[in-house]
């Protein structure tokens, strides 16, 4: 008969058995495993790049209520006297037609896109034809083409339609870059919504056109509120093509400028002398409107990126 002995163990110490981790070596792997080291990291990178966006606009608002003395010596001063007098002194220099020129743009450009890219968004991505994918890619190879090399025959192509500083011209060429991002975007959407709804409507006699704008277009409403922000965002932002195509003509005395290009031009035709606070306070009437659309609908800009992902 075998016996086997059990070596001591020293008095008031508990059993471990093999491979059991201390307390520190626990709480160390439990840190591990439920991800904090990866939020410590994501949520402190979410912190610095608020202060970089964060910074930046405050310092301009900040200015404009500055004098050009204070603006001069230090960036980081405070403002010495608050008055809303700048911003009718930029309003007076040409800030508030600039801002009509743009208004005017955007609001068939924006349409226009939305529409235009909804519709072949909806096609490409819910009917089976020949030639989709190679309609589909070719929409997807116009997002990556860079707008920069085609400024000069976009220059002489507009030109040649008469279009040259007309609101006509700026729209249909922003219409023309917007679409393939729009279209790729919500081809991408209209593949989560569900056949069921739209064999539905067409048991009950509607008609494509009408199945598109009182059943699909509804329902990717989400995915419309976000491609629609960052179509605001890009066509309200842009300089390169209205610098290149809203060039004020001989002979006659239209300026159609809008606003990214008015205010260039003002902080270049100001020079030395110029009204740095005037120009500070331009940039913030330029601001606000994108901010107060951004800030309104950003629930459903977040719901819509989210949605597009999930089938």
């Amino acid at each position: 008969m075998s016996t086997t002995t059990k070596e001591p163990t020293a008095p008031g110490a508990p059993d471990a058995p093999p491979g059991r981790l201390s307390g520190k070596q626990a709480r160390q792997a439990r840190f591990g495993d439920s991800g904090a080291v990866l939020n410590v990291f994501s949520h402190g990178f979410l912190v610095l790049w608020s202060i970089m966006v964060v910074l930046p606009l405050a310092w301009i608002v900040l200015s404009s209520f500055k004098t050009d003395a204070q603006i001069g010596g230090s960036a980081w001063t405070w403002p010495h006297h608050w008055s809303l007098g700048v911003f009718q002194r930029a309003w007076d220099k040409g800030i508030g037609s600039f801002l009509l020129h743009t208004v005017i743009v955007m609001v068939f450009s924006v349409t226009l896109t939305m529409l235009l890219g909804s519709m072949a968004a909806y096609v490409l991505a819910r009917y089976e034809f020949p030639g989709n994918r190679f309609f589909y890619y070719l929409f997807v190879a116009g997002a990556m083409f860079p707008v920069y090399l085609a400024l000069v025959p976009l220059f002489f192509m507009v030109k040649n339609l008469g279009m040259l500083n007309t609101y006509q011209g700026l729209v249909l060429v922003y219409v023309a870059y917007s679409l393939p991002f729009t279209v790729f975007f919500m081809h991408s959407f209209f593949r989560t919504l569900p056949t069921a709804v739209h064999e539905a409507a067409m048991i009950d006699g509607c008609s494509h056109t009408r199945a598109f704008f009182q059943v699909m277009l509804p329902m990717a409403r989400a995915g419309l509120v976000s491609v629609g922000i960052f179509n605001v965002l890009g066509q309200w932002n842009q300089y390169i093509l209205p610098l290149t195509l809203m060039q004020k003509q001989s002979g006659t005395d239209h300026d159609r400028s809008v606003l990214t290009q008015g205010l260039m031009n003002l902080a270049l035709q100001q020079g030395y002398a110029g009204d740095m606070p005037a120009l500070f306070a331009g940039m913030t009437i330029a601001m606000l409107p994108v901010l107060v659309v951004y800030l309104s609908f950003q629930r459903q800009v977040q719901s819509g990126l989210t949605a597009g992902t999930l089938k």
